[in-house]
């Protein structure tokens, strides 16, 4: 395993991040894949308060002395109470699941926006209570992760509070490109979600991008891609399998950086898929709100990544069991919903003929059944 420094801490933390989210349902084969991670060289695991029994999953996995081996990195979300009696108890909760005294890199906010820093941080003595935490050893460094446009990211950097961050960045996603470099240049550890883009660079085949690189595992390309940028210090790969983990351990158990080769390779298949995708949708959502309910771009995202990247499996989940979810009055968000009244195209910048290509979605997921 290869190891990196974790900006200005001083500590080294593997390439490869644990990824807690999608844990097998089985505390037993949890236990497994976290302990063989552990005895492989994976030493940074990454969880949050909100994912369903992750905590605990892994609190219970770093009994018998592998709790002193491996750091801990959970987020406190704000979503349902912004409250700092809320926050205090959350972190208690989170404490308590995991089974430790301290949290190595704590997230103090979950997909932290930057105006939360005025309306949570700097309220009343939120940050001071926060920060008493820290000097009492319970929190070790104080992380934050987040969704928010990549210059309210370096603004986030520049409160001069946060030790590391976690954001997004892939192959198809390239938005924190410069705020990971600023972040690095500001001495913060990086941490990477989504490496795989959500399975969408997970698959193998002769579709999408796995099609472009026959005899290559996609994963492994999403992986390398994202360690070779030199700003970055951990890639997450959320881990539910064995096999998962042991290829990811292969993969960031040598030299990962792609060669120049490479990188053009995967730079240029890249561009070309998301030149097809735009053919749908750019994800721009002027065509937004439909006034039938319909989640326009939702349903082409959920095309491209099946028609376009090859991904089924993701596309056909995401698809049946969201955009395809009855609300409570029995109303889908989906395709068979629209009336061609053509709302949508009239605000349209690419003006799509989105009644047809709506038509095409509800056409092709009806075949995927």
């Amino acid at each position: 395993m290869l190891y990196r420094e974790y900006g200005n801490s001083g500590i080294k933390v593997s390439s490869l991040g644990f990824g807690c989210m999608r844990f097998p349902e089985s505390f037993d084969e949890t236990k497994e894949i976290v302990r063989y991670a552990i005895d492989n060289g994976v030493n940074y695991f990454d969880t949050a308060y909100g994912y369903p029994k992750s905590e605990e999953k892994l609190g219970e996995a770093l009994k018998d002395g592998y709790r002193d081996k491996v750091y801990i990195s959970t987020k406190n979300p704000l979503w349902d109470d912004a409250t700092i009696e809320g926050w205090k108890k959350r972190l208690e909760t989170s404490l308590t699941r995991l089974q430790t005294d301290h949290i190595d890199f704590y997230n103090i906010i979950h997909s932290m926006e930057f105006k939360q820093y005025d309306e949570f941080l700097l309220k009343d003595n939120n940050l001071n209570e926060i920060l008493k935490y820290k000097e009492q050893g319970v929190i070790r460094h104080i992380a934050f992760s987040s969704h928010d446009k990549p210059e309210n990211v370096k603004k986030i950097i520049d409160t001069g509070i946060f030790e590391g961050m976690l954001v997004q960045y892939n192959i198809t996603n390239r938005d924190y490109e410069d705020a990971i470099a600023y972040a690095h240049e500001k001495g913060l550890g990086v941490i990477i979600m989504g490496p795989v883009a959500g399975g969408i660079l997970g698959v193998s085949g002769n579709k999408g991008f796995a099609g472009k690189f026959k005899g290559n595992s996609t994963p492994e390309l999403a992986i390398r891609f994202v360690l070779s940028n030199p700003n970055v210090t951990v890639a997450l790969s959320g881990m539910g399998s064995m096999e998962m983990v042991k290829e990811n351990i292969t993969t960031t158990s040598k030299e990962p950086r792609l060669s120049q080769e490479e990188m053009d390779n995967v730079l240029s298949a890249a561009k070309e898929l998301k030149a097809l995708s735009d053919l749908y949708c750019t994800g721009c959502r002027y065509c937004m709100p439909c006034p039938k309910g319909i989640d326009i771009p939702g349903n082409f995202w959920v095309y491209n990544v099946s028609n376009v990247y090859g991904a089924d499996d993701v596309a056909k989940n995401h698809y049946f069991n969201f955009i395809m979810q009855k609300d409570d009055k029995g109303k889908t968000k989906g395709p068979e919903n629209c009336v061609g009244c053509g709302a949508c195209m009239k605000k349209c910048p690419q003006k799509l003929d989105i009644p047809k290509q709506l038509k095409q979605v509800k056409e092709y997921f009806d075949n995927l059944k």
